[in-house]
């Protein structure tokens, strides 16, 4: 029953040690009927449906807010009035609805609402859908209800943990169990492998996205060299999207880092992988590129186009530079060294559409300087740096790669709004948007929501609470008063903030109590910046 669900979701929640939520997690999976199991597994990775399945529900916030006030009989402000207790949509609605045990379902009959609903053509017979839904469950119910509709679960579940609890309920090795979800693509197909002991017979099949291997950051040359040793790949860090490719040498699909397929704003690499002639799946980067790398905000041009005109081919020109292959006719080569698939891929990649990623061999931590140094030449971030004889391990971020990035500048900003955070952070102001001064005038030019201690962030969230000129559901408009020291690695031309800029990958260096809001940054340092950082990047072609 969902009523089950909700209380072991809760219990989940509730406790900060990854061992009790996978015992917790594996303890109530165990009891469960195949059907119930199935439909459990995929909610527990916060999601209506498996991975392999591109069906969308297609509710978005404001289906949610009208669903709940059609059942509620509440207006719109009364059902969010307490978002800022919460920060979070699920927990929010909860509150508007009746702690009624006999109101709830079966595991199996809220999959098929989910299933109905993303059948359902119009937003208006969606929200009715949604609401039909909402009339049958309770507050725990409405709660998870919507966490899963938005993806976002919170609490503190990830889906290897998922996939650990599966292989405790049923005494079969995690990696096994992580093997057969990376190939099925279906961690409720693979939780029924592992109840029947039939783990192995999973087989990788193409067109279903698995997660990405991910590197982890670390700053210090000296550090990466002690941990990779000498002759270590540094691989240019790409400032694009990060996509995997997959092709049976006539049909092709891309898809982004969340797994969406986005095959149709890409043509060009497309028909690139197609004319790769067989089987694979390909590891990259998509990035704005012709003779040289463009800057990012080139292929933002792309995104949200339901439709890439020839003039945008013309005027937005991409490639995909591929730095892993992870299968090659029927043949899955994730678990191969590195150096391995390297080699393989090299023997496949012609120069096009879809290009090689720059790769060398570091020598030492000044050798790393030197090819972090060419990598910004060539327009891109800085380096990820990578074990040869690591394997490939999905949606992990472990040591094996790591990326080593420096700030192009640091800019002194004064806060103009603060947000309520997520996970550990909902209930406090942890997200500041920030401005520069323009003839005397405030200017937003970004957001960021890394670098301050927790003591920090609790202090800054009593300031901003008294110094709220306004709020808007969980953003506070603050009195400009407290100044942050704001590290990036680009900036591009925006049309989304007043101050006609963006800051790229912004992170908080420091709160500077030493300087007021007349002392901050200037849009003529901004625009210093981004002038010189164009001359640099418009060398590379000349």
């Amino acid at each position: 029953m969902l009523s089950d669900f909700t209380a072991v979701a809760n219990a989940i929640g509730a406790t900060t040690k990854k061992n009790e939520k996978e015992r917790l997690l594996a303890e109530y999976l165990s009891k469960l009927d195949d059907a119930s199991l199935e439909r459990a597994v995929v909610f527990f990775s916060g999601s209506p449906f498996p991975r392999r399945d591109e069906r969308v529900t297609g509710i978005g916030g404001a289906a949610i807010s009208d669903a709940v006030s059609n059942v509620t009989s509440r207006s719109s402000d009364e059902v969010w009035a307490a978002w800022s207790k919460y920060g979070d949509a699920g927990d929010t609605v909860a509150e508007n609805f009746p702690n009624d045990p006999s109101r709830t379902i079966t595991l199996s009959e809220l999959g098929e609402f989910f299933e109905r609903i993303a059948a359902t053509q119009g937003a208006i017979e969606k929200k009715n859908g949604l609401a039909e839904l909402l009339r049958k469950v309770n507050a725990q119910g409405a709660r998870y209800i919507v966490k899963i509709l938005t993806g976002e679960l919170r609490i503190g579940l990830q889906e290897g943990m998922v996939e650990s609890a599966i292989a405790k309920a049923f005494g079969r090795k995690v990696d096994a169990v992580r093997r057969a979800n990376m190939f099925t693509g279906d961690i409720g197909a693979t939780a029924l492998l592992a109840k029947g002991d039939s783990l192995e017979s999973a087989k990788m099949t193409l067109f279903h996205p698995f997660a990405f291997m991910l590197a982890q950051p670390e700053e210090d040359p000296e550090e990466i060299v002690a941990a990779l040793g000498e002759g270590a790949f540094a691989d240019d860090k790409y400032d694009g999207i990060r996509a995997q490719i997959h092709s049976d040498g006539v049909q092709v699909r891309i898809y982004s880092r969340t797994l969406d397929n986005v095959t149709h704003r890409f043509p060009e690499i497309e028909a690139a992988a197609r004319q790769l002639g067989r089987g694979v799946i390909l590891d990259g980067e998509i990035v704005a590129f012709s003779d040289r790398i463009l800057p990012f905000a080139v292929i933002q041009t792309r995104l949200g186009r339901r439709k890439v005109t020839d003039a945008l081919l013309r005027d937005a020109p991409v490639a995909f530079f591929a730095f892993d292959l992870l299968y090659e006719n029927g043949e899955p080569l994730f678990e191969l060294p590195l150096r391995e698939r390297i080699e393989r891929l090299r023997e496949i990649i012609r120069d096009g559409a879809i290009r090689l990623s720059d790769q060398s061999p570091i020598r030492d931590a000044a050798h790393i300087d030197e090819l972090f140094d060419s990598s910004r030449a060539r327009a891109n971030e800085g380096l990820v740096i990578k074990d040869p004889g690591s394997i490939y391990t999905p949606g992990r971020r472990g040591k094996s790669w790591l990326k080593y990035k420096k700030a192009l500048a640091t800019l002194d900003c004064v806060v103009t709004a603060a947000e309520y955070g997520h996970g550990k952070r909902r209930s406090v102001l942890s997200d500041y948007t920030f401005a520069v001064l323009r003839d005397g005038e405030l200017v937003n030019i970004g957001k960021a929501y890394s670098g301050l201690t927790d003591v920090e962030i609790d202090q800054l969230t009593k300031h901003f609470k008294e110094t709220t000129r306004a709020q808007h559901g969980p953003v506070h408009i603050v009195e400009p008063q407290v100044v942050l020291e704001i590290a990036f690695d680009r900036i591009q031309e925006s049309a989304r903030h007043k101050s006609g800029y963006a800051l790229r990958f912004p992170r908080i260096v420091r709160i500077r109590d030493d300087k007021t809001v007349d002392q901050i940054s200037t849009i003529d340092e901004v625009r210093r910046i981004y002038e010189g950082q164009l001359k640099r990047e418009k060398g590379v072609s000349s």
